[in-house]
This record gives C-alpha cells, sequence and structure tokens, in this order.
C-alpha cells in the first residue's frame, strides 16, 4: 500500500477495489483494535468525572452524561482533532455553577447553545491560533484558581455539608465545618481519595492498572458504603432521559445582558482549553496534526448540540485526551465510541450508577481540584520569570472569581511582558574626570526616570561620552535626554553621543521621521566570513581587506569612536589568551569579548616553549612576562582545537625526514614532543583519527599550562594566588568550548546558558602538577616533515 504527500494510504491500482478494501481505507477505520480498546478505557473514566462534574456545577446529574456523550460522538465526528475526547470539564465548573445559581439551569443550556454558536463563528473566521495568544501562565493560573475553587466547595460535601456560594466563603465556614462533620461522609471521602493516591502506585498489579484510577476508588467507595449499609446521599438518576429532558428556555429581558456575558465566557474558556489541550495531546501520538479552526468548529457544534438536548457544556479534556492516546487510540473513532458506551450505560446500568455516594464523586472532584494546582507548572514557570502571573491569576479567580480573574492576571501578563520589551539598563563610569555612560535596552517613557536621574548626577562641565545602545526611543525619551545634553553643554560640559544602531537621537535632532524598532543584536552576521557577506568574488585578498575596512569605516567605526578613545591611552585586559594562530579559531568571537579584553598571543599549535629551552622563543617568553608582570593581568588562558594542523603534524613527525622549505616549522614544533609524549603515541596509534586528535590536542593544552610554570613571575603570581591558568579546547564542527575540569582533568562541555552570562576570565586552577617534566628541547629540528602544508589549519 502507497501513501501519498498527505499520509493518505492508496491502494495500487492493481490492487482489490472490493467494498472491504474501500471501507478500510476510511480515516475512521485504520486503527479499529487500537480505537476499540482505548474506546473503553476512556468511557470509563468518562463516567465518574461526568457525574462529579455536574454535581460540582449544580446541574441535573444526567446533564454531564448528556454532554459527555454529545462531546464523544458529535465533537469526534466534526473536530480536527485525531484523539482529543471531548466532554464536561472541571474548568467550566465555576461559570457554569454560577450561572445555573443567577439564571436557574434551563437559561443555562441556552447559554451552552449560543457558546456553541460564537465557536462555530470563531472557527468559521479561522481566527482559532488567536486564542494560543493568551499567556498560558494566565491559562495555568485560571485552571489552579479553578481548582482551588472547586475543592474547596466539594470537601464541604465530603464533610457532610453543602457546598458554600464562593472560595472565600468555602475558606472562612470550613473551620466549623470540620468541627460539625457527619462520619459516614467523611469515611466514604477518606476511602475514595486513598484509592486514587495509592492505586496508580501499586507494583506488579500487571494489567488490572490498565483500569483508571477514579472508576477503582468509585466502585470501591461504592461497594464499602452499600455492604456497611452506610447512611450516606446517593446519585439519584431519571428513570429516562426523555424525563430528565429540560430544553433551553428563552432568559428575561433584563438578564439579556449577563447572558450574553456568560456565553461569551464560557465560549472562551472553553475554547482556549480544547485548543491548548489539543495542540498538547498531539505530542502523545504520531497520527495527523490537528487542524485548529476545525477543531473549534466541532467544539462549537458540540456545545449547541449539548445545549438544545440539556447537557453540560463540552470542551477538550485532557485527562481523557492523554489517557485515549496511551490506550493506543489514533482516530476520532474512540472518542465517537466512547460516547456510544456511555448511552449503553445509561441504558442498561443507570440502577447501578444510583449506589454511588454523592461523598464519593464529592472527593473525586476534590482531588482533581487540587491536582489542577501543577506545581511543576510553577518551577517551569519560574524560570521563565512568569510566576508572579500564576499567582495573581491563581489568587484572583479565588478570590473575586472566574472572569474578574482572567482579566487581572491578563493584565498582569501584558505588565510583565510591556516590562520586559521596555527595560532599559544604564551603566557608568568615570576616568579622569571623563565619563562613560551606557544606555541599553528599549527607551521609552517607562525609563526614561531611570535614565534622567542617571544623568542628573553627572557633575557640571565635565566630558560625557554617551552610548546608545538601544533598539527603540519614544519622543518622551528624546526630549528628556536633549533636554539635558543642553543644560550640560550650557554650564559648560561637552556631550558625545554615540548610537550602537540605528540613529534615534540624530534622526530626531533633524526633526526625521523615527525608524521602526531594531535589533539589538548589531550588524548580521558580523561575524561571517567575506563570502558569506558578499565580499569574495575572485577578489584579490587586498581587494578584500579593502571592502572590510569599508564596510568598517562606514557602520562601525564611529559607533566604537569613543569607546576606542578612552582605550587609546590605557589597557587593562583581563586575561593573557594564547591559542593557535588557525583562521578558523577567533578568540574575540569564541568568548563574546571586545576590544582590551585580551591580551592574545598566537602562533602554530598555541605552544609555549619552556622557560630556559635550548631553543626558547623570545617572542611568546616575552608576551607572557609583559602580560603577567607589567599588564598583570589575573588569568591566563591556553586554548586548543579540533582539527588543528600543528597537532596532526607532531604525530606523523617520527621517522620523517627533515624538508628545507619547513625547517622553521620543525624546529617550533620540537616544543610540542613533550605533549605527545603526554598523550601516548602507543594510545594515539591506536584510536580513530578524530579521536587521537582530540586526545593530542587537549593533551598539548594541559602540557603548555605546565610549560607556563616554568616561567618565574608565573609561577610566583601562582602560588600567590594572584593568578589562575584555564585550559579551553574548541570543537569547530560543533563550535563549542570545553574547559579542564581541575578536579577530574577532563574537559567538560560549557553550557550555553553560562556561555552567555559569564564572561571570560579567571577560571579554577587546572590540575598543574608543581613538578614539571623534563623539557622536551633534544634536537628539536630533526624530522619535521609533514604532509600537511598548513598546520595551523
Amino acid at each position: 500500500m502507497r501513501h501519498d504527500a498527505q499520509g493518505t494510504s492508496t491502494a495500487p491500482r492493481d490492487a482489490g477495489t472490493g467494498p472491504l478494501t474501500r471501507l478500510r481505507s476510511l480515516p475512521l477505520l485504520r486503527n479499529v483494535p487500537g480505537d476499540l480498546a482505548a474506546s473503553l478505557v476512556v468511557f470509563l473514566v468518562a463516567v465518574p468525572l461526568s457525574l462529579g462534574i455536574a454535581v460540582a456545577s449544580g446541574a441535573p446529574l444526567v446533564a454531564g452524561l448528556i454532554a459527555a456523550i454529545v462531546g464523544g460522538i458529535v465533537a469526534g465526528s466534526v473536530g480536527g482533532s485525531a484523539v482529543q475526547v471531548s466532554g464536561p470539564t472541571a474548568s467550566l465548573t465555576i461559570i457554569v455553577a454560577d450561572l445555573v445559581h443567577t439564571y436557574g439551569w434551563r437559561v443555562t443550556c441556552l447559554i451552552t447553545m449560543l457558546a456553541g454558536v460564537i465557536q462555530l463563528g470563531l472557527g468559521a473566521f479561522r481566527i482559532a491560533r488567536a486564542a494560543l495568544a493568551v499567556s498560558p501562565a494566565v491559562i495555568h493560573g485560571m485552571l489552579a484558581g479553578m481548582g482551588v475553587t472547586i475543592a474547596l466547595a466539594q470537601i464541604h460535601v465530603v464533610l457532610g455539608g453543602d457546598p458554600p456560594s464562593s472560595a472565600m466563603a468555602g475558606i472562612t465556614e470550613l473551620p466549623g465545618q470540620l468541627l460539625d462533620s457527619h462520619t459516614p461522609a467523611v469515611a466514604v471521602g477518606a476511602l475514595t481519595i486513598a484509592v486514587l493516591l495509592v492505586w496508580p502506585r501499586l507494583p506488579g498489579v500487571g494489567r488490572i492498572r490498565l483500569l483508571p484510577a477514579a472508576l477503582v476508588a468509585i466502585t470501591a467507595a461504592t461497594v464499602v458504603a452499600t455492604l456497611a449499609e452506610l447512611p450516606v446521599e446517593r446519585v439519584d438518576l431519571p428513570d429516562s432521559l426523555a424525563a430528565a429532558w429540560s430544553g433551553p428556555l428563552l432568559p428575561e429581558r433584563a438578564d439579556l445582558h449577563g447572558v450574553a456575558i456568560g456565553a461569551l465566557a464560557v465560549a472562551l474558556v472553553a475554547s482556549v482549553e480544547s485548543l491548548l489541550g489539543a495542540i498538547a495531546v498531539d505530542r502523545l501520538h504520531d497520527g495527523p496534526r490537528v487542524n485548529l479552526n476545525r477543531e473549534l468548529i466541532g467544539q462549537g457544534t458540540a456545545n449547541t448540540v449539548s445545549g438544545a438536548l440539556g447537557g453540560l457544556p463540552v470542551a477538550g479534556v485532557i485527562v481523557r485526551s492523554t489517557a485515549n492516546a496511551r490506550a493506543g487510540a489514533r482516530t476520532p473513532l474512540s472518542a465517537i465510541m466512547h460516547g456510544v458506551w456511555i448511552m449503553v450505560f445509561i441504558a442498561l446500568l443507570a440502577t447501578a450508577a444510583e449506589l454511588v455516594p454523592m461523598a464519593a464523586l464529592a472527593a473525586l472532584l476534590v482531588f482533581i481540584g487540587a491536582q489542577m494546582v501543577n506545581l511543576a507548572r510553577l518551577r517551569d514557570l519560574r524560570r521563565h520569570r512568569e510566576a508572579s502571573v500564576y499567582v495573581v491569576a491563581l489568587g484572583a479567580v479565588v478570590v473575586f472569581g472566574l472572569l474578574e480573574g482572567v482579566i487581572i492576571g491578563f493584565a498582569v501578563a501584558i505588565l510583565v511582558s510591556l516590562r520586559r520589551l521596555t527595560r532599559v539598563t544604564v551603566l557608568t563610569e568615570e576616568f579622569e574626570g571623563r565619563w562613560h555612560i551606557v544606555v541599553q535596552g528599549s527607551l521609552t517613557f517607562l525609563g526614561v526616570p531611570r535614565v534622567a536621574h542617571v544623568l542628573r548626577t553627572v557633575p557640571n562641565g565635565t566630558h560625557v561620552d554617551l552610548d546608545l545602545h538601544v533598539d527603540f526611543m519614544d519622543h518622551a525619551a528624546f526630549e528628556s535626554i536633549h533636554a539635558w545634553r543642553l543644560d550640560h553643554e550650557r554650564t559648560g560640559g561637552t556631550v558625545d553621543i554615540d548610537e550602537v544602531h540605528e540613529n534615534w537621537y540624530e534622526r530626531r535632532s533633524r526633526q526625521a521621521p523615527p525608524a521602526d524598532k531594531t535589533a539589538p543584536s548589531g550588524l548580521s552576521r558580523w561575524w561571517a566570513p567575506w563570502q558569506m557577506r558578499g565580499f569574495d568574488h575572485g577578489d584579490p585578498p587586498s581587494d578584500l581587506l579593502l571592502s572590510g575596512a569599508r564596510e568598517y569605516h562606514a557602520s562601525t567605526a564611529g559607533r566604537m569612536r569613543s569607546l576606542m578613545s578612552r582605550l587609546a591611552h590605557r589597557q587593562h585586559p583581563k586575561a593573557l589568551f594564547i591559542t593557535c594562530a588557525d583562521s578558523r579559531v577567533v578568540p574575540n568571537v569564541i568568548t563574546a569579548s571586545g576590544p582590551g579584553d585580551l591580551f592574545t598571543v598566537r602562533n602554530i599549535g598555541n605552544l609555549v616553549p619552556r622557560h630556559g629551552a635550548a631553543q626558547p622563543d623570545d617572542s611568546v617568553g616575552a608576551a607572557v612576562e609583559y602580560a603577567v608582570t607589567v599588564l598583570d593581568v589575573p588569568s591566563v588562558v591556553v586554548c586548543g582545537h579540533s582539527n588543528c594542523g600543528a597537532m596532526k603534524a607532531l604525530m606523523e613527525r617520527a621517522g620523517t625526514p627533515d624538508d628545507s622549505e619547513l625547517a622553521h616549522l620543525g624546529r617550533w614544533l620540537g616544543h610540542g614532543e613533550a605533549s605527545a609524549a603526554r598523550a601516548g603515541r602507543s594510545r594515539l596509534l591506536g584510536a580513530p583519527a578524530p579521536e587521537a586528535m582530540r586526545l593530542l590536542s587537549q593533551a598539548n593544552v594541559v602540557q603548555q599550562l605546565e610549560n607556563l610554570l616554568t616561567y618565574p613571575a608565573v609561577r610566583r603570581r601562582y602560588e600567590e594566588g594572584r593568578l589562575e591558568l584555564t585550559g579551553m579546547y574548541y570543537d569547530l564542527e560543533t563550535a563549542e568550548i570545553s574547559v579542564l575540569d581541575p578536579g577530574s582533568g577532563e574537559f567538560t562541555p560549557v553550557p550555553a546558558a553560562e556561555l552567555a552570562e559569564a564572561p571570560p576570565g579567571p577560571a579554577p586552577r587546572p590540575p598543574v602538577p608543581p613538578q614539571a617534566p623534563p623539557p622536551a628541547d633534544t634536537d628539536p629540528a630533526g624530522s619535521a616533515r609533514t604532509q600537511d602544508p598548513s598546520p595551523a589549519g
């Protein structure tokens, strides 16, 4: 059987084309055994949950079962998700309970119908993805707030009382309810919760664990209450669906406004939960992805039918959907059949349902409400600095109600986003009477007070270098800076403004139209080679250099002028950086450093000849002594890299004749013989070529750190704790850096987050032994022949 581009099965032309073949090609019949098995699992989950949600909503119990049937059959047939299962959901419980209390059940059915019509309109206009613009922190905070509210209300039922009118009333009335609890109801509720907690954790129960915990808990509580003849309130179902039907009723004229708001609230909450749930459950299967607009139309159709039949509002339920996917469902047939099984249950087993204690259903809802407060989700939001939105939305839903809580949570989410988008950082530095101020971020009226406060601290008559490293500047920010500049220059001071990106200040000064918001990352791919930026068209190298210099003058020199004028007469680098001359290794790029940060020494193989070697290298020795003694750098870094031609030449040196054209190279590589000895030539010969190169390159870094300690100035400062030695290894294939671990002596990767947060500088001391091995300075000129004419590469 072939598959077309959309993944649908197509039979070959010469295959059978009888009715059975055509029937099996239907989307709903591709996974019949798995879907039927999954539908039974979902059915067992749905029945107790539907009854419990109906209890919590103050609706007739049969309304929960009607909604489950409609959600399965209608939403499953029309919707756009392969495995999502719809039905009555706990997230709508608070809204429905308030609507039932305010307008009565029959008007609530009309509200459910209207909500479905609104969803149909949203799906028809194909704006389903707009619902995803709501912050997940608000959604999860809202769900957690509803979970707390449900748990507070139903715990009173478990204790033998009536559910309170609000969450706050539930909190204030709870102490009295605890003192006046009914023992039989409490026993049934405690047993239900105990089974819910223990059942999923039972070891070695095999296939029995496929039974949902909710069904097992309700069944256990029912059996115990029946056998013990406990005097508890039980489920009361009507004799038939026809007798239970109570269709929608038009509201009074005075209630039209409230009915409209209620319908909109039900539609929005049901839509957002269904769409987010459909996207989430897509991760659990490898079938077709959800069509959001079609799913919204399916939800709207189901709500319209459910309201007309006297059922609760319908939405995608993540608990049932997850159970469905994990049980093996891959098509909507499972959701449809779970609705059919509920119809069969009502027709044949309604009497058995009337044995279920109401306290058991209430305990089930308490457990579900507690699970809706997802602490793992809160920890995840904390990492994204959105926990405040979650907590505010949760608290507002509990204190003020669902609609008010969502509005408050949404407002807080907008404020948090505005704070991020308009965050501004102001850095100041004063040197020899010259002030340097750097403003970074988006400079809007919200950041004006912070910037103005810093500018007011600048003494009169001083020279100020103001760097505007901003991606946006509004009129209020421009006026504030411009007014300060005029005042400062009036008092005899001077102001030099450098704009790192778009010339916001300059354009406003010329009264030119402002530019759009720019990216704060500087030039696009400034670190890329010439050929990737359109320079290299076969031009001579001199032309390429001139082209690069022209770009530098056009786009960068002006922005660097203020910085370089401060560095022109002094340098205080943070590290001596010794690395290979390889053209692919760019120290300032891989360390995210700038002018004045690194005192760099580059040579073939990042070698450091030992102090007092028979053939010393005055260039490297002079750089080491100058950096440590005169510049007083606090750190020395030796950085090797993968695919190093010098290391390849070291591995191939043995028995290779001398070459007069590479005589200097041969003598120079003699300083690396100790690195090859450290790595072990036999070990290198027995390893694959890439692994051998890595081992030798990393051993070479450790060896050069030891060689550094042969210099008296380095040794003295290292032992005094004033100088730190760091080993680094740069993998060209992955563009990732590893750092020598002092404890293990191994090179460990540096996570990207740490690279972004931690600038290069002093690092822990490497495991350099106090006694270095004998210098490798014996006959370095011998056998330097290599097949690679460019060992630095």
